[in-house]
């Protein structure tokens, strides 16, 4: 993927992800920021727990891998952030 296809799928991924697990609005840049980031520790995660390798694409998979990390990554953003 080219770097605008992957800052277009990081910013509906940490989007989504930013829905899905906070209710504050974050900034386009944070959603791209987290969205890409979380992608990379989605395909990671996913390559530890099934031990096949992962294939960034665009399809659901990839989609749903990047939104489960950006969620992940929120959380421990957001845990930290409080402390």
């Amino acid at each position: 993927m080219g770097i605008i296809s992957w800052l277009i799928f990081g910013a509906l991924a940490g989007w989504a992800a930013s829905v899905i697990a906070d209710s504050k609005r974050q900034g386009c840049l944070f959603n791209v920021l987290v969205g890409v980031v979380g992608a990379f520790l989605g395909g990671f995660l996913m390559q530890a727990i099934t031990g096949e390798s992962f294939n960034f694409a665009f399809n659901l998979r990839s989609f749903v891998v990047a939104i489960l990390g950006a969620i992940v990554l929120l959380v421990v953003t957001g845990a930290v952030r409080k402390r």
